[in-house]
């Protein structure tokens, strides 16, 4: 006998299997999401789900993949496959990465922690949003490598503390989201009770009696054990509690800021720096100049600008710009053919956000690890099928438009 069949059963080897079995119901991503309907408080969901205005953007992310099929190649030998990819010299498992999202601890329990934990463990990356509630040294002891996505303050002075804290907590890659310079017309938050800040109100409190796995997992947990939840890492020090009139003050400055501020940034930071919510080639080609080691091309998941053209667009004339600065691609990913045709347009790899924090949301950190198992087994599945061992071998001969 082995001896890993002789070892005694224990709570260790026992979680594992118990999480399996809980995961068996989720087949793809977008099952997390019909859970986390059930899971979450109605105006907390409506946040994560909601788009901005009338959802033409967010509807034209996932349209735009319908837009081409693939060119299988046949009677290749892809029995031995590898979907690693390297992104600022460093090897990475496969090319789906989490992307920033805000106040993921109202979702789930640790919810920043929980989502940079599990891509440190399967070694994809992840990027922490700027708008979290969980300070970003606190995340960064968790899963060295996370990188960070900074929504800039008011003047420099604040941009320059808050860039230098970003530096001594570790982090190694900059992000910095570029396409929200004023506050979106998200009018589905309204219509679900959510706002910003939090208003205590009868409807609110019923929400919470009625979703008792989320108010005593989550919320109350939350309270007890770390107090009244704070926006932690606009600035360089605490920003206003999540009740706070201040709030709105706090994401109410960013419409002064533009390129001469970026380059200012990129000679303070040492690091890799990214600009994310990139749509125009021109705006690619003006980050080349000033430095930056890669983009993310990006309508941040139609929840911005409502007709933003979807990034799968513009994904090639913003490569024909890039030179050498790495492309990456957000808004609308949902399966590994959509990994795959972004790749095949040129970016390097892909970030996805609202499913994964459903995942978080319903089952922690069992839940995220189970979603990017389940998308990166579609990719390995998807690669046999065109023919492929390698994602270099992908391109746009693969691709053939339709319609």
């Amino acid at each position: 006998m082995s001896t890993s069949l002789a070892k005694p059963a224990h709570a260790s080897a026992a979680a594992p299997v118990r999480a399996d079995r809980r995961m068996k119901r989720f087949l793809s991503l977008q099952d997390f999401e019909t859970a986390a309907r059930r899971h979450l408080p109605r105006p907390v969901f409506g946040y994560v789900h909601g788009s901005v205005e009338d959802g033409q953007s967010e509807r034209d992310n996932r349209a735009a993949f319908a837009r081409y099929g693939f060119k299988p190649r046949v009677l290749v030998d892809v029995s031995a496959r590898s979907q690693d990819v390297e992104i600022f010299g460093r090897r990475y498992a496969s090319p789906v990465g989490i992307a920033p999202m805000g106040i993921t601890a109202l979702t789930a329990y640790r919810g920043d922690i929980v989502l940079a934990r599990a891509a440190r463990e399967a070694n994809v990356p992840s990027i922490m949003s700027g708008s979290s509630l969980i300070r970003l040294e606190d995340v960064m002891a968790q899963a060295p490598g996370t990188w960070f996505q900074a929504y800039l303050p008011g003047d420099d002075a604040q941009i320059a503390a808050l860039i230098d804290r970003v530096a001594a907590a570790g982090v190694q890659t900059l992000v910095l989201t570029v396409d929200t310079p004023t506050q979106a017309n998200r009018e589905n938050n309204v219509r679900t009770g959510f706002s910003t800040p939090l208003r205590p109100s009868l409807d609110l409190a019923w929400q919470g009696i009625t979703h008792p796995r989320w108010l005593a997992g989550t919320f109350a947990r939350t309270l007890l054990k770390h107090g009244m939840p704070h926006f932690e890492n606009n600035y360089a020090t605490r920003g206003a509690p999540i009740l706070s009139r201040n709030v709105l003050r706090d994401f109410s400055d960013r419409g002064h800021l533009n390129w001469t501020h970026v380059a200012r940034i990129r000679e303070r930071w040492k690091g890799t720096m990214v600009i994310k919510g990139i749509l125009d080639p021109a705006d690619a080609l003006k980050a080349r100049a000033l430095g930056m080691d890669g983009v993310i091309v990006s309508n941040h998941g139609g929840r911005q600008l409502d007709g933003a053209v979807s990034p799968l667009r513009v994904l090639e004339d913003v490569v024909a710009q890039a030179g050498d600065m790495a492309v990456m691609f957000d808004s609308g990913v949902r399966r590994g053919t959509d990994t795959l045709k972004a790749i095949a347009l040129g970016a390097r790899c892909v970030f996805v956000g609202r499913p994964f924090n459903y995942a978080a949301a319903v089952a922690g950190q069992d839940g995220v690890r189970h979603a990017l198992k389940l998308i990166q087994d579609e990719v390995s599945r998807d690669m046999a099928m065109l023919g492929i061992t390698r994602l270099q071998e992908l391109d746009k001969s693969f691709l053939v438009p339709l319609g």
